[in-house]
């Protein structure tokens, strides 16, 4: 007998946030939709877009009674390091499937991991002003939202293929990344992010608890030494985490 009983999903709706949800003309993504050599699901390219001159990997804090916490605290204290490709379980010093563990933290130190999925909000917000000053178009930018988000139901959505991801494409402002959240605190914000002049791309992936972005060395150089932000340089094959 088969007890499944499907999830029920709300309809793909016309707007996600303030996003335009597209469903004719993908055409602005196409772009990441060609064939290149070294763009590869699990490569810091495979997320963030091939062909840029260099790429950050913005880590997604860990909390403390809801308050970010760095990694490099948390390294601290539990006697690790962090390094630009290092993976959350080895900073805690745990194997990979550390979130089916029951003892969660170090008291006074952390208490919850990194969010996995796309960016988080406090990081999004972060990253906006940074990336407005790397762009001509930041009035105009494109959007990708994985269509395997649980909620919405975007079979018959026109979708783009990046590696191991089919993504619908929205349309909107650089300060409307966050908009969905108006939607509910949950939803999720998109995990491709980029202008129309191609200036740079933000990519992330609902395994990840880091964001990966690529552009110019300057934009590179800015989030680095963002003090908002945790990022270490990484190259376009990379593994990421």
């Amino acid at each position: 007998m088969n007890d499944y009983c499907p999830v029920q999903r709300d309809p793909a709706p016309e707007w996600y946030g303030r996003l335009h949800v597209r469903t004719a003309d993908l055409s602005p993504a196409s772009w990441l939709t060609e064939s290149t050599p070294g763009y590869a699901m699990g490569t810091v390219a495979g997320v963030a877009a091939p062909g840029f001159a260099a790429y950050a990997r913005v880590l997604h804090p860990a909390s403390l009674d809801e308050r970010p916490v760095r990694w490099s605290t948390v390294a601290a204290a539990h006697g690790t390091r962090v390094t630009p490709t290092t993976r959350w379980h080895e900073v805690i010093g745990v194997d990979e499937d550390y979130l089916n563990r029951s003892d969660l933290g170090l008291p006074g130190v952390w208490d919850e991991h990194p969010g996995e999925g796309p960016t988080p909000p406090d990081v999004a917000r972060a990253l906006i002003p940074v990336l407005g000053r790397h762009t001509g178009t930041p009035e105009r930018c494109w959007f990708g939202l994985w269509s395997g988000y649980g909620r919405w139901e975007f079979d018959g959505i026109p979708t783009f293929a990046t590696p191991g991801r089919d993504e619908v494409l929205l349309a909107g402002t650089l300060a409307d990344a966050v908009s969905p959240l108006a939607l509910d605190e949950f939803a999720e914000l998109p995990d491709l992010w980029w202008p129309e002049d191609r200036a740079w791309c933000v990519g992330g992936d609902v395994d990840l608890v880091s964001t990966y972005v690529g552009g110019s060395p300057q934009l590179i150089a800015e989030l680095l030494s963002d003090p908002e932000l945790e990022a270490h340089a990484v190259g376009a094959g990379d593994p990421v985490g």
